[in-house]
């Protein structure tokens, strides 16, 4: 049960590294160009169109693609960065875990031995 118990204490610093890393977003975002609906833009009619962000996010099967407005987009670039910081912290938690749980058995152990 102590074995138990020892994960269970690092809940906490878990969760204060989690609330360091707001906003979290999990996808990509691109650079694109594209028309405008001007019949007479000077960019269109020379080819450079126009820039826009768009997020693009795979919800199960399917990707999504959303526009991001240009105030919009430091934001998601720090909450892109942040998602994927977040799941590094998880796949690391998860291997502590473990090797918590171990450690934890192994001190049982030998206690219960020397007893």
């Amino acid at each position: 049960m102590k074995a138990i118990q020892a994960h269970l204490n690092m809940k906490q610093p878990f969760l204060d590294k989690l609330t360091s890393l707001w906003p979290a977003a999990k996808g990509s975002m691109a650079l694109i160009r594209k028309p405008c609906i001007r019949s007479d833009c000077r960019a269109c009619a020379e080819g450079r169109k126009h820039q826009a962000y768009i997020l693009s996010v795979k919800e199960g099967n399917k990707r999504h693609c959303l526009y991001v407005p240009l105030e919009m987009v430091p934001i998601m670039k720090q909450a892109i960065s942040n998602g994927r910081r977040i799941e590094q912290l998880m796949c690391r938690n998860g291997m502590e875990l473990i090797r918590g749980y171990r450690l934890a058995r192994k001190g049982r152990r030998i206690r219960n031995g020397e007893a």
